[in-house]
C-alpha cells in the first residue's frame, strides 16, 4: 500500500494543530467539500455530491460539538450551524447548487468571523 506524503503531512498537522487552528481548518474543509460537490453537481455526479455534502455536514456537526456552552454567544453560533446543517440537506436532497451555495456563504461568513475573533485576541 502506498503512503501519501500529502496525508501523513495533513494527519500531522491536526495532531498538533491549537484548537484555534482546527476550528479554521474545518470551516476551510467544509468550504473545500462544498466546492468538489458543487463540479459533482455540474457534473450530474450525485454519488459524489451526497459523499462531499455529507462529509461538509459532519465538519459543521463538529462545530456544533466544539461548541463551548458557558458562552452565551454559542447559542448563536449553534444556530447559524443547524441553519447551514438544513441548506446542505436540502442542497443534497435536490442537488442543487443553490442551496450549497448559500451554505457555503454562510460558512464563509463563519470563517472571517473567527478570524476576526481570533485577531482581537492576539491583540489583547
Amino acid at each position: 500500500m502506498a503512503v501519501n506524503a500529502a496525508d501523513i503531512y495533513r494527519k500531522g498537522q491536526q495532531q498538533t494543530a491549537s484548537k484555534e487552528n482546527i476550528v479554521t481548518m474545518l470551516y476551510d474543509g467544509a468550504i473545500r467539500f462544498c466546492n468538489i460537490a458543487e463540479v459533482a453537481i455540474d457534473e450530474n455526479n450525485y454519488e459524489d455530491a451526497n459523499t462531499n455534502i455529507k462529509k461538509a455536514q459532519r465538519i459543521i456537526g463538529e462545530l456544533i460539538a466544539m461548541l463551548d456552552k458557558k458562552y452565551p454567544v454559542s447559542e448563536d453560533f449553534e444556530r447559524v450551524y443547524n441553519y447551514i446543517q438544513e441548506l446542505l440537506i436540502m442542497a443534497n436532497v435536490k442537488k442543487d447548487k443553490e442551496f450549497l451555495g448559500m451554505a457555503k456563504e454562510q460558512i464563509r461568513g463563519m470563517r472571517e468571523t473567527w478570524m476576526e475573533v481570533l485577531k482581537q485576541a492576539k491583540g489583547k
